[in-house]
């Protein structure tokens, strides 16, 4: 399956920007990245796709290195100070490591270095030096991340070491290469309140000038002067990420140890049981078609694709042997790989739906009440305390489970509440050793302690939404509601202002191109096909699956006449979003 959306578009500009372009017939060449390019690469190009462009060998310029002085070398390599210095290095000796060097910086190399390298002995054989701008991973089609998880700490943390004017201007250098990237010249917006948003916002329009300045056709098109960028703080919405989700893909990030996006189980089918790992991505269509499904709709689909599958392959399936795959594989070896994929979906959902059953299905009845302040029938919640205390007082449940629930009933309070009560509830649930947790949320601007340094800050009105859901799937990301209100113009200018005045909107809406997104002619990039604006959302502190759901959700519900793209320095889950919260107070250790 080819990709789409941000993934197709970093693909592609490397593809054709660095490796095609110093491509000649009969030549191969050495591809030598670091650790932010390789992630950059592995996240939207094949490995297959980049040795068929006559490259012969991908190798880590901080690692030893055999030198192959009769090839060209590509370095596709961030511009920092290692991956300069070894750049150089390679070049040193009499011999050098490669024939020449064809030099491609993930976004723009500071003056210092660069001084650097035209002083050593690289600069003899330096056949191509550019910039590419593309300082962000394309983590799914509509997501990115700036692949920086320590970016909480640094933003919120009251002891950090970091220099965050240093490090705002990096952030804002990496969001302006994803416009960039995306022909994009939006008009910037932010969350009044805290300074940092508003800080962000104008280093950002300061780094997206520049940008604009030297690839003029930024933001050109009928559409895009409709464009925005929002910049919103991750205390903005602090019950999205604590929630328990009923849907696929933040179920199983929640619940299951997922490294890596890899996905670890045992098989059992022909033969003995195996360790089998499963990387969850775009490249598999049936995730991307399950991802935001509902738990409870996911195995059906799952069952009713496969029967489908079995169908096509004029074998007869009935309920019994739908459920057990290897009698399936017995009668169609030949197709063992999509079996395995169905395998593999059946084996996910069964992992989630066990844990779910074991401790979960009570717990997210009350984490849905304090959510929405009503029960299933939307009656208002009259005693919330008295629907907490059970599952504080049990010992079955995790200390983490524990901490979410307070944490969702000190929300419901909305003003916080009395340091006595919630020392009380701490002793009640037997979390001290992670009771830190709860009161650093007040560094991202939460009222947790009544009276305390947050007193006065409201949260934000909500939508009315009437449409049907799941009993314990009734929340929406607080985010999903801006989202709408923006592309509907009804969002408040006072509340989210932009840096400079953004061009006048014309409400008519232009014929948007035919094409869908997505599905592009050969001889055209999916960048070109993209003629409608664009939605680009950066949350300050991580962005949660929900909220990663809610832009696909927006973008289908415009008939695709708006993409909505959100991402942040990290993907959380509710587990690393308290990781995140526990070290605020703690010093991080130097790096070595």
């Amino acid at each position: 399956m080819a990709p789409n959306g941000l993934k197709a578009v970093v693909g592609e500009k490397i593809l054709n920007g660095v490796i095609k372009s110093v491509k000649k017939d009969g030549e191969w060449k050495v591809l030598i990245v670091d650790h932010i390019s390789m992630r950059i690469l592995s996240s939207c190009c094949k490995m297959s796709d980049i040795l068929a462009e006559g490259v012969t060998i991908v190798e880590d310029i901080n690692k030893r290195r055999e030198p192959i002085s009769s090839l060209e070398a590509i370095y596709l390599i961030s511009p920092v100070e290692k991956s300069v210095r070894a750049l150089i290095n390679d070049f040193k000796e009499t011999a050098f490591t490669y024939k020449a060097a064809h030099i491609f910086f993930t976004d723009s190399c500071p003056d210092g270095l660069f001084a650097e390298i035209g002083r050593s002995r690289v600069a003899k054989v330096v056949k191509t030096l550019k910039e590419i701008n593309v300082a962000f991973l394309p983590y799914e089609s509509q997501v990115f991340s700036l692949d920086d998880a320590s970016s909480m700490h640094a933003f919120y943390s009251p002891v950090t070491t970091v220099d965050k004017g240093k490090m705002m201007e990096n952030l804002a250098e990496q969001i302006a290469t994803l416009c960039d990237t995306l022909k994009e010249y939006p008009a910037i917006r932010y969350r009044r309140g805290p300074e940092d948003n508003a800080k962000l916002a104008e280093e950002v329009y300061q780094r997206l000038n520049a940008h604009k300045a030297d690839n003029p056709g930024m933001g050109e098109g009928s559409d895009k002067a409709r464009s925005q960028l929002l910049i919103v703080d991750r205390g903005f919405d602090a019950i999205s990420p604590i929630l328990h989700e009923l849907t696929f893909q933040a179920m199983a990030y929640d619940l299951l140890d997922i490294q890596q996006d890899i996905y670890r189980h045992r098989t059992t089918g022909i033969g003995d049981s195996k360790d089998r790992e499963v990387l969850l991505d775009e490249d598999d269509e049936l995730w991307v078609q399950l991802r935001h499904m509902h738990i409870a709709d996911v195995t059906k689909k799952v069952t009713e694709l496969l029967r489908t599958f079995c169908e096509s392959k004029r074998m007869s399936t009935d309920n019994a042997n739908i459920k057990d795959l290897s009698q399936i594989l017995k009668k169609m070896p030949q197709y063992q790989k999509e079996l395995s994929l169905y395998s593999t979906h059946l084996h996910l959902a069964e992992a989630c739906m066990n844990k779910f059953k074991a401790s979960l299905d009570k717990l997210c009845e009350v984490e849905q009440d304090l959510a929405m302040g009503s029960d299933a029938e939307g009656e208002p919640l009259k005693d919330a305390m008295k629907s907490i205390v059970p599952v504080l007082l049990n010992t079955e449940i995790q200390a983490y489970d524990k901490i979410r629930i307070i944490l969702l009933y000190i929300f419901h309070k909305k003003k916080g509440i009395a340091e006595e009560n919630l020392t009380k509830l701490i002793q009640h649930a037997n979390i001290q050793a992670d009771s830190n947790i709860i009161t650093n949320l007040q560094h991202l601007g939460c009222n947790i302690i009544s009276g305390g340094p947050n007193a006065g800050r409201t949260l934000p009105e909500r939508r009315q939404r009437t449409e049907s859901t799941y009993q314990l799937s009734r929340w929406t990301p607080t985010i999903k509601d801006i989202m709408e209100n923006i592309i509907e113009d009804k969002l408040d200018r006072k509340q989210w202002p932009f840096v400079s005045d953004p061009a006048p909107i014309n409400t008519n809406q232009t014929a948007v191109s035919s094409a869908r997104f997505g599905h592009w002619h050969k001889n055209k990039s999916p960048t070109e096909y993209r003629s409608g604006p664009r939605l680009i959302i950066f949350v300050i502190g991580g962005v949660s699956h929900s909220e990663m759901r809610s832009a696909y959700e927006v973008t289908r519900a415009t008939d695709g006449k708006w993409e909505v793209l959100i991402g942040s320095s990290h993907i959380l889950t509710p587990t690393s979003f308290l990781n995140d919260l526990k070290s605020l107070d703690l010093v991080p250790a130097p790096e070595c």
